[in-house]
């Protein structure tokens, strides 16, 4: 078993940014609102306009620029950004640029992660813009509720297996859950280091249903949060996302599938699905 260092308790937030300019001065704002701590702040670049964020940088005394220099994927940039934490990081939140804090709202989660000592990840509530609530507390895929999701999501929207699935019940409260959305997340140094963080093979999506997977597999739980909110202003849905982004969502929900059930009886399932998952590419992006 690997040795992990002992960590300290002190915060490290890591952003990953592409082109993410007119969203990370709000969300260093927002943040510097959500909590009491002295946190530092590691902004993993992936790309962006020349020179913006080394003023964004230079301005803030907390903020750690690393320009990575290509697009490397959400995953392999937010694993680069917690390895510039030394051991008295025992907690990182992983998060995007496009999110704004509620205040108070680093601290509840916080909070929430001293009531669960096996506690390997934390979500909290994430809004839309028009204060609609995310689910970002889901099962783990399986073929029967991925397959019921993938199929039926666009065309029936409260069909029992998305509605599994996103598991929307009701007024949300805290508790376990299969995996949490990687747009915020906050994590146990210890859990993050004991699984290796995120998988570098998903470029884009997916690679936070990994992560819920393989803590819970080495015994960490993933946790609910909602007595913390945060807004992510993106938004969620793909319907203006690129060809690119949509094959790589794609070729990530294969990749989870795939690394599941390995061995020649899932050959012919694992066939129908790749090809399910290239006629509904085909379709979206017509």
């Amino acid at each position: 078993m690997t040795e992990h260092p002992r960590y300290g308790d002190e915060v490290g937030v890591v952003t990953v940014t592409y082109f993410s300019e007119d969203t990370i001065e709000r969300f260093l704002d927002t943040l510097e609102k959500a909590t009491e701590r002295e946190v530092k702040v590691v902004v993993a670049d992936n790309a962006s306009v020349e020179g913006a964020l080394e003023e964004v940088a230079k301005k803030r005394k907390n903020v750690q620029l690393l320009s990575i220099g290509e697009n490397v994927g959400y995953g392999t940039a937010a694993n680069r950004g917690v390895a510039e934490l030394d051991d008295r990081y025992g907690w990182v939140v992983v998060v995007n640029p496009d999110l704004e804090w509620e205040p108070g709202s680093l601290d509840a989660l916080l909070d929430v992660a001293g009531r669960w000592p096996r506690g390997g990840a934390f979500g909290p509530l994430i809004k839309d813009l028009d204060g609609t609530v995310y689910p970002s507390a889901r099962l783990l895929p399986s073929f029967g509720r991925g397959i019921g999701h993938a199929a039926f999501a666009k065309v029936w929207p409260g069909n029992p297996w998305t509605k599994q699935y996103r598991q929307e019940t009701g007024t949300p409260v805290e508790r376990t859950s299969g995996w949490l959305s990687g747009s915020c997340q906050l994590i146990r140094r210890e859990a993050f280091d004991s699984v290796g963080g995120f998988d570098t093979r998903y470029f884009m999506y997916f690679e936070d249903v990994d992560l819920g997977d393989r803590l819970a597999k080495a015994g960490w739980l993933n946790v609910y949060a909602p007595s913390a909110s945060v807004t992510h202003e993106g938004g969620h849905s793909t319907s203006q996302a690129s060809k690119k982004m949509l094959k790589a969502h794609h070729d990530s929900a294969y990749r989870y599938l795939a690394d599941r059930h390995p061995g020649l009886a899932w050959k012919p399932v694992l066939a129908a699905v790749k090809l399910g998952l290239a006629v509904r590419l085909k379709l979206e992006t017509r």
